[in-house]
């Protein structure tokens, strides 16, 4: 059997294209899909979904029973920095729990977006469990800020605004939220692993200024190949220290 890597984090702004990888590694079959790119079956794990069932929630108990709001402000802003940081323990207790229910030989691909504003990429790792660390390797989708304003301008659809590939933010929340992006600073130390605690996250930058997520196709597969290839090296490196 092809191995695989047990856990796959996804980083990038929002409207990057990690979604867009997401559904064109699921379109393959699942041979092509380890073979080629060392993932196996899959298992998403993405904050977005968490995140919004608290504005839901916080619209129910403000609309229907008058109470106060217990996650976000009207305007949908988090009440409390570490809200940020609770959403980072929950995507790791979805991963323990999924882990420890299942036998299947999958990839666990866990998803989420950090600005500098809610203390960036650096900050958030500090809250994954040392578990998912030890296995974790890390893809980071490098766009401009300027491109994920495009492209969460583009994909926005206001009738499916809980959606995965159609949600998007207001220009004013992208630019407070996701203006300044702190991964260049946090990976400075090393060009191959995110230095976690004790712990060496393996890691590389899939570059996407130029859209080949939206498209996807060939140009999509051949670049995430090859980006894929160099982390399972790192990743293999890593397991055999």
């Amino acid at each position: 059997m092809q191995a695989t890597f047990p856990i796959l984090i996804l980083n990038a702004r929002p409207a990057a294209g990690k979604s867009e990888i997401i559904h064109a590694l699921k379109a393959l079959p699942a041979q092509e899909r380890a073979e080629r790119f060392h993932v196996g079956a899959m298992h998403v794990i993405d904050d977005f979904p968490m995140l919004w069932s608290w504005f839901e929630e916080d619209h129910i108990l403000e609309n229907v029973f008058n109470r106060p709001r217990l996650h976000t402000t009207p305007d949908e802003y988090f009440l409390f920095e570490d809200l940020w940081h609770v959403l980072i323990q929950r995507l790791s207790l979805e991963y323990i729990k999924w882990r420890r229910d299942t036998d299947e030989r999958a990839t666990a691909i866990i998803e989420f977006s950090r600005g500098e504003e809610h203390g960036g990429y650096s900050k958030a790792y500090q809250y994954v469990e040392d578990e998912i660390l030890q296995m974790a390797s890390s893809l980071y989708v490098n766009v401009s800020f300027d491109e994920s304003l495009r492209k969460n301008r583009q994909r926005f659809n206001p009738d499916r605004p809980d959606s995965i590939l159609e949600h998007g933010l207001s220009d004013e929340k992208l630019q407070t939220l996701y203006r300044h992006d702190d991964w260049s600073t946090f990976t400075s130390g090393d060009p191959e692993f995110l230095q976690v605690g004790s712990m060496q996250v393996p890691y590389v930058v899939f570059e996407n200024e130029d859209d080949v997520t939206t498209p996807g196709g060939e140009p999509l597969y051949n670049r995430l190949q090859g980006c894929l290839d160099r982390l399972w090296r790192l990743h293999q490196d890593r397991t055999t220290v």
